[in-house]
């Protein structure tokens, strides 16, 4: 509670290597009053006890915490001290207490300076999370060099989770739970999707991830977002089950006909830039009459990594592209092998030797 130009907060002091620290509750009023946001933009990298801030994520964090007031979560605050606090154990001896902060200090972000500082915004947008609390560490500030150090500890050995595994565990995102349960209504998908990694090891036996057809959804959904989760995992549901009927090389590693890797080194049906290009003709030709029929030319298009076709469309010296470009070029050359039209853009992504066979709007 607030006293005078103090404030009390529950702490519990631990020892760390040699230095004797604080864990505390600090209530979100408090973090625009105690924490530094200094401006390192004008400093040399050097001198900084920080990275610049990139105030380009501060309205994401402050949305995010908008959005969803009930469940928001955030990990430690990590903070050094110039000004030594007050302890004052519940008992003599105890670990367990209070801290008592001065209002006017200030404390150095070591770690979290983009979610005080979403914080902060927050507060300013109206959030009514003034009593809620944020856990902090608290370290006695030393020297620059001794910051630096925090800062380089605290952020060499962390890992970012890979971008298939935020999306299996992201049950506030719609477009994820409809990808997620298209998966599991479309036995190819469900079978030989990699739903942990971004990227295929050289042995894996499946043929897809699940950041790949995430983003091709994206495509496909695109002006759907209001649609609900349910009208949108039917429609995926209905327009890759139709895609697979034609697609003879999923098939083959779904039946044990063929491996996985074998297929991954000789075609390019299950790339990435394939499927996003997939989504993308989704957009376009659910919009049409008999749908269903036209994806049928799917099956006659030779995937061969080594068909000179796709050579300056998403291949180059035998390597699949994953551009935007090459994304575009793929979505083209899928629409004009099936007899589709192409927009002005579409017929100038392809190469000259492939444009001969599209008709033009």
């Amino acid at each position: 509670m607030f006293e005078g130009l103090e404030i009390r907060v529950p702490a519990m002091r631990g020892k760390m290597g040699s230095r004797t620290f604080y864990s505390l509750l600090m209530p979100m009023s408090g973090v625009p009053q105690f924490f530094k946001f200094t401006n390192w933009a004008g400093i040399s990298p050097e001198d900084r006890e920080q990275r610049v801030l990139n105030e380009k994520r501060v309205p994401d964090l402050a949305g995010y915490i908008g959005e969803n007031e009930e469940d928001y979560l955030f990990s430690s605050i990590t903070a050094s001290y110039k000004a030594e606090p007050r302890f004052e154990p519940y008992k003599p001896g105890s670990n367990i207490g209070l801290l008592v902060l001065q209002l006017g200090d200030e404390f150095i972000i070591n770690d979290g300076q983009h979610r005080c500082a979403g914080i902060v915004k927050a507060l300013e947008s109206g959030a009514p999370i003034q009593k809620d609390t944020i856990s902090v560490l608290l370290f006695p500030w030393e020297n620059t060099e001794r910051v630096q150090q925090m800062f380089s500890d605290l952020n060499r050995f962390v890992q970012k989770t890979s971008k298939s595994l935020d999306i299996l565990y992201d049950k506030r995102d719609d477009l994820a739970a409809a990808t997620l349960g298209m998966i599991d209504k479309v036995p190819v998908f469900k079978e030989l999707t990699d739903k942990e990694n971004v990227s295929l090891g050289v042995k894996s036996t499946k043929l897809f991830t699940l950041a790949a057809l995430y983003d091709a959804n994206a495509e496909l959904l695109r002006g759907r977002e209001k649609d609900d989760t349910t009208a949108k995992t039917a429609l995926l549901v209905d327009y890759w089950k139709a895609v697979a009927e034609h697609m003879p090389d999923w098939a083959k590693v779904l039946k044990g006909q063929k491996l996985a890797l074998e297929l991954r080194q000789e075609r390019i049906s299950s790339h990435s830039t394939v499927l996003r290009a997939l989504g993308g003709l989704g957009l376009d030709i659910l919009n049409g009459p008999e749908w269903q029929q036209k994806l049928s030319a799917l099956a006659a298009i030779n995937w061969e990594k080594k068909n000179p076709e796709w050579e300056g469309v998403c291949v180059s010296q035998n390597s699949v592209l994953s551009n935007r470009q090459a994304r575009a070029a793929t979505k083209a050359f899928i629409k004009a092998k099936l007899g589709m039209p192409l927009t002005e853009g579409e017929a100038r992504s392809l190469p000259q030797p492939a444009a001969g066979f599209v008709t033009a709007e």
